[in-house]
């Protein structure tokens, strides 16, 4: 992982304008957001028609199009943005898979999360843990956005707390709330 002063220096000049240090605040954080996205697709098939090269190329240009780099306060940050772009364009795969666009439907095929279980050991449905996070940051947004951090960017629970603006007594406690409430959503949408 780049050092936080790296990223921030460049960060500084991104929010000045310097379009270089867009680019090279993205080339340090390439290989995070390829750790992210492989860490989501440990339990696909092998050939899954989306792979963690192409969803890390999709969240870039996401992220890119958005044009808020200038916002992000540091590379926690900027994961967590990537995060979510990420869960974004699973969501969308998932959909889209679903609605049987793309080719036709692939019913063998489901997009799912790994490293986020049902509670029985079953991997959720990416386009299922979309809208179950958008539904409790609807309840919460702190909440939301500790799961987040935690499932998909995989940041350690005092990262979180940095990032967040809480201690990490919090973020536990949040993370334990949010975990309950997504398994109950998860539960509700058949997923669980």
């Amino acid at each position: 992982m780049p050092t936080q002063g790296e990223v921030t220096k460049l960060l500084a000049k991104v929010r000045l304008g310097d379009t270089d240090a867009e680019e090279r605040v993205f080339a340090l954080l390439y290989d995070d957001m390829t750790r992210i996205a492989q860490r989501l697709f440990r339990s696909q098939r092998p050939h899954h028609t989306l792979e963690p090269s192409a969803l890390v190329h999709e969240a870039y240009l996401k992220i890119a199009g958005a044009g808020n780099e200038s916002s992000w306060q540091d590379s926690a940050h900027a994961l967590a943005v990537a995060a979510r772009a990420m869960r974004q364009v699973l969501a969308n795969h998932a959909r889209d898979r679903a609605a049987g666009k793309r080719g036709g439907p692939d019913r063998g095929e489901r997009v799912t999360v790994s490293g986020v279980s049902d509670g029985e050991g079953r991997e959720v449905d990416a386009a299922a843990l979309h809208e179950a996070l958008e539904h409790l940051a609807a309840l919460d947004q702190r909440q939301a956005r500790i799961a987040e951090l935690r499932v998909l960017a995989g940041l350690e629970i005092e990262r979180i707390a940095t990032l967040v603006g809480v201690s990490p007594r919090t973020v536990e406690l949040d993370w334990k709330m949010a975990k309950a409430t997504l398994k109950r959503l998860l539960a509700d949408a058949g997923q669980g």
